[in-house]
């Protein structure tokens, strides 16, 4: 692997500064790479790709009205920031998800914001995820989104954004424990010799966040997640939490609500109280009694139980109202608002179709803008301008033209590369995002992020779509603290297996 030959111009590499100059904190890792020879660096491709079968690591994709299992996608080659970076980031994910949950619970109450004329009423009138049902709850420390996942992108001048905010059941965070200990399997002496914060505390600190909901004062509330099944497209992600945190999966027909508003669940040995649901089901498929009636996902009178403080869910329903492309655009207004603070971390600059004005550029660039609707997720309904026809920006202008609250624009970023081992062995530049974990306790101090996140990559050639669904893979993401201290040698251990 030569790194002279490796051409990241046009864009900012997350890993060199120039063909040839790996950045301070990926020095290690370049040195560590080049000293492999090729039968060397596909045996650790091979190792990587045992691990994901062994371990049992897949996503579901629809295709053709079927759900196929895949096996994961991932790059071994791991993208690295540097913790004195990670650190301002993590102060500015900690700072915006504190005001996100400080203006869900303004919305479901007071509307403070509306009647300062900070956020307009007619975008929380048309909102698809505002729930009425919600409406005078106030949650446990005023807490609705308890996890959250917030997509960051670099741009060409090494600018970190929030790309956009995941507030009602994020995915993801199983990959990111995975890949680690995929990527500790194919390069343990690295792990040796370079100080790289760890991940897989996760389902601990996710667990005592959710135990701490608990409305009864136990030292071990009864925690489940709940699952719409196995045929969800994050069902993998589900039953390895489930299992890493040592609670229940369980599924609607598990669960019941009795007469004293309590959840129940059902076991071999009677009923048992639940005192906290981890939902990883929609709001609408949440209980048939206050949502979807026809729904057969959700437990009917949970809504009831949780207002009644019964029991506890996270997310909270209703928190998907700040999960919405157009009120992303704003929340750089709600933490001026709420905390009286500049937002550590830039949002991308955003033009609203409602706006008739804004509407019309967006109009006018189509061929140069991202647009996105207002609540699609993984990469659908997008439309990215300059690599769109003629009939795609057409069939967009009639969309905005009919729904301009539906849809924002964007301009087209120049997303950051990582080197990505291709088939040949040859390393290439992919653009890619990262989204970090964010567990929320009621303050900014108790926040907990993760120590990076998920690196999502697009595989393919000049893409910028690095779901998953559509053809993206995974890089592990290392968090290095820069210490001295002695190269690996890739001669310590030359064979890696699966197990």
């Amino acid at each position: 692997m030569d790194w002279r030959q490796y051409r990241c111009e046009n864009f900012y590499d997350e890993l060199c500064e120039s063909a040839g100059l790996p950045r301070p904190a990926a020095r290690k890792l370049a040195e560590y790479l080049q000293a492999l020879s090729e039968p060397e660096l596909a045996e650790r491709r091979l190792a990587a790709e045992l691990a994901i079968k062994v371990m049992g690591i897949s996503f579901t994709v629809y295709s053709e009205g079927k759900n196929v299992d895949r096996a994961w996608p991932f790059d071994i080659i791991p993208r690295i920031i540097p913790l004195s970076e990670w650190q301002k980031t993590e102060a500015g994910l900690k700072q915006r998800v504190y005001a996100l949950n400080l203006f869900i619970q303004d919305l479901y109450n007071e509307q403070k914001i509306i009647k300062d004329g900070v956020f307009p009423a007619e975008l929380l009138n048309e909102s698809v995820n505002f729930r009425k049902q919600c409406i005078g709850v106030k949650p446990a420390n005023g807490v609705w989104a308890h996890i959250c996942g917030s997509d960051l992108v670099r741009d060409n001048d090494g600018t970190m954004y929030v790309l956009e905010d995941n507030l009602r059941v994020p995915s993801g965070v199983s990959y990111m424990v995975e890949n680690r200990l995929v990527t500790k399997r194919v390069f343990p002496e690295l792990f040796e010799a370079t100080n790289i914060l760890p991940v897989d505390d996760y389902p601990a600190q996710l667990y005592d966040t959710l135990a701490a909901l608990s409305p009864r004062p136990l030292d071990q509330p009864n925690v489940v997640l709940l699952t719409p099944g196995i045929f969800n497209s994050a069902y993998f992600e589900h039953a390895y939490l489930a299992q890493q945190m040592g609670i229940e999966l369980v599924e609607g027909t598990d669960l019941f609500v009795a007469d004293d508003d309590c959840v129940y669940m059902r076991t071999i040995y009677g009923p048992r109280r639940v005192d906290v649901i981890y939902r990883r089901i929609d709001d609408l498929f949440l209980d048939p009694e206050a949502f979807n009636p026809e729904s057969v996902l959700g437990v009917k009178g949970l809504m009831r139980a949780w207002i009644n403080g019964r029991v506890a869910l996270a997310n909270c329903p209703g928190a998907g109202v700040a999960d919405d492309k157009v009120v992303y655009a704003f929340v750089p207004q709600m933490i001026k608002y709420y905390l009286g603070e500049d937002p550590i971390i830039p949002n991308v600059p955003s033009y609203l179709c409602m706006d008739p004005k804004q509407r019309e550029y967006v109009l006018a660039n189509l061929d140069k803008l991202v647009v996105k609707p207002a609540n699609e997720s993984g990469g659908y309904g997008m439309l990215i301008g300059p690599r769109s026809t003629a009939e795609e920006r057409e069939k967009f202008r009639r969309l905005i033209e009919s729904n301009p609250r539906n849809y924002m624009a964007q301009p087209t970023l120049a997303l950051s590369t990582a080197p990505t081992l291709m088939e040949d062995n040859t390393i290439e530049p992919r653009h890619l995002d990262l989204r970090p974990f964010i567990l929320s306790r009621g303050s900014v101090d108790s926040t907990y992020v993760t120590t990076g996140g998920l690196t999502r990559v697009a595989m393919v050639r000049g893409s910028l779509v690095v779901n998953s669904s559509q053809g993206g893979g995974a890089k592990d993401t290392w968090i290095v603290d820069l210490e001295d201290s002695a190269p690996p040698s890739p001669t310590q251990s030359q064979s890696q297996g699966a197990g």
